[in-house]
């Protein structure tokens, strides 16, 4: 990275951060009085985000999983940094998620007091047990590049390190499939009632976690060799084959319900695609996130190209996250709900919904700690070492 984008960086870091840090102490102030929530629409952008960056976080540890498990040594380079990037975009799915709660304070009671037949709850216990080992395989993966370990003792980390991944294989399926068993097991929002959803956001994890580790590979790895224009190759082609397979997905799961054009699902999907936030699919997601990465990853082979498309690819998935949650929510379970209610002064209550910049505050304050984390990370722990720096530690 030269002189100049690190000042840029740093510039939009710290504004980040100011504007953050002020919308964090608000919402710890005055809770969600300036979030633009409704009585019918009780979950909005961080919900959202929070979604996104849990697919983030189990896309980057599966790719790590491929090293550990299954001996892919075209991405040993990177292992150490999957795992990093998972932990870091974890955190800041719990805490968005956390911001989202209505009483934060009492965040402990799915531990004290579980309802075992709550997906919701199941997801904390499966979220707890994957930072537990996302942290357990860190601490194997660093220790022998920050002391000197003998080459038996390096070995027994290896097999802790293939058991743990092991584990958190089936365990990153559960904890994502199960965040979209949690939206498709919803019966009363149709958008949401599909058996489809946990393969739709176990895909969407792997394009995402994938598309972020290609463009930090690209854009801050310290080594440009023949061998690192290799792997980002490599990356590339696992980027492009998801994002072909999750346009399939996209496809099947608004195509069917469009095909008669009647029901509740035919309508939110019509909201989606022609509604007054139209352009968030069409544009964010379908021009940004998906024809210009395509036609990159498949037609040029650079690191510049591969790293364009994969920071498109990552920003704009947020687009997709949102076109489910929200439609989801806005659309009313039945015909002329939203006049069944008038308040004292006349009003009827309101399925309308765009994020206000409080939401968009807190979230940049996430956001500036996620990006701080992992500065300090790659700063001070030996995530991105060469083959032979690795060799040499041995």
């Amino acid at each position: 990275m030269n002189r100049n984008a690190k000042i840029f960086f740093w510039v939009i870091w710290i504004l980040m951060a100011l504007l953050g840090g002020n919308g964090v102490i608000e919402r710890l102030t005055m809770g969600h009085r300036l979030a633009a929530y409704t009585s019918y629409v009780p979950w909005g952008m961080w919900v959202a985000a929070y979604i996104f960056f849990i697919g983030l976080s189990a896309g980057a540890f599966l790719l790590s999983s491929l090293v550990y498990v299954f001996g892919v040594h075209k991405l040993e380079r990177i292992a150490k940094l999957s795992l990093f990037v998972a932990a870091t975009t974890l955190v800041m799915s719990l805490l968005t998620i956390w911001f989202d709660l209505g009483h934060m304070e009492r965040n402990y009671e799915v531990f004290t007091r579980p309802h075992f037949h709550s997906m919701m709850a199941w997801m904390v216990w499966l979220y707890s047990a994957y930072f537990a080992l996302l942290l357990g395989e860190l601490y194997y993966a660093l220790r022998r590049d920050l002391k000197k370990l003998s080459a038996d003792a390096v070995r027994d980390d290896d097999r802790k390190l293939k058991r743990l991944a092991t584990i958190g294989i089936p365990l990153a399926i559960a904890f994502h499939g199960g965040v979209g068993a949690l939206f498709g097991t919803v019966t009363a929002r149709p958008f949401w009632n599909s058996p489809i959803y946990p393969i739709i956001f176990l895909v969407g994890a792997l394009l995402s976690g994938g598309a972020l580790m290609t463009f930090i590979v690209a854009a801050l790895w310290p080594e440009k060799d023949e061998a690192w224009e290799d792997l980002l190759r490599f990356l590339g082609k696992i980027v492009l084959g998801f994002l072909l397979f999750d346009l399939l997905l996209d496809w099947a799961d608004y195509s069917i319900p469009l095909w008669y054009g009647v029901g509740p699902e035919a309508t939110i999907v019509k909201y989606v695609l022609f509604g007054p936030f139209w352009y968030v699919y069409w544009i964010v997601h379908l021009l940004f996130g998906v024809t210009i990465p395509a036609y990159l990853l498949s037609r040029k082979q650079d690191a510049k190209s591969i790293g364009i498309a994969s920071v498109l690819v990552a920003v704009t998935f947020f687009a997709i996250r949102l076109n489910l949650v929200i439609p989801g929510l806005v659309t009313p379970e039945l015909r002329g709900l939203e006049h069944a209610y008038i308040d004292p002064i006349g009003g009827h209550l309101s399925y309308h919904y765009v994020p206000s910049f409080f939401e968009w505050q807190v979230l940049m304050g996430v956001v500036a700690l996620g990006m701080a984390l992992f500065y300090l990370g790659q700063k001070y722990l030996p995530l991105m070492q060469t083959f032979n720096n690795r060799e040499v530690s041995k």
